[in-house]
């Protein structure tokens, strides 16, 4: 695993041990690749590909309604939630919580690691 990918991968690691209601995430490059994943469950590449479809739709949807750049989305389903944060231009996280999470402290801490994805996956890009 390079060095970028199991950086990241202890991020994604510290967020689920500051919110044990996560279940899993997903860090993904926007195009649907996955860069490190700690989920158990759906398959990180049908996550990471439904996340780039997803993505997708919230960017041209925020852009068409004058919201300015995507910084994240939140699906509530029946058992819980699937949520998308930017992770810099080119990478996104897509964290899986349980029903009874906090939503704004799954929103804080997913940003803070959102943020901290993206300074790992822009020092790790050559270009």
């Amino acid at each position: 695993m390079p060095a970028a990918e199991a950086e990241v991968l202890d991020e994604i690691r510290r967020l689920r041990a500051r919110l044990p209601q996560v279940t899993g995430a997903v860090a993904a490059s926007a195009d649907g690749f996955v860069i490190a994943q700690d989920a158990a469950g759906p398959e990180a590449e049908g996550i990471a590909a439904l996340t780039a479809a997803s993505l997708a739709v919230a960017v041209r949807l925020a852009a068409a309604t004058g919201r300015g750049e995507f910084r994240e989305l939140l699906v509530q389903g029946e058992d819980g939630y699937v949520a998308t944060y930017a992770a810099g231009p080119t990478a996104v996280l897509t964290v899986l919580a349980e029903p009874r999470t906090n939503v704004g402290r799954l929103h804080l801490e997913s940003r803070i690691s959102g943020a901290r994805i993206a300074e790992l996956v822009t020092r790790s890009d050559p270009t």
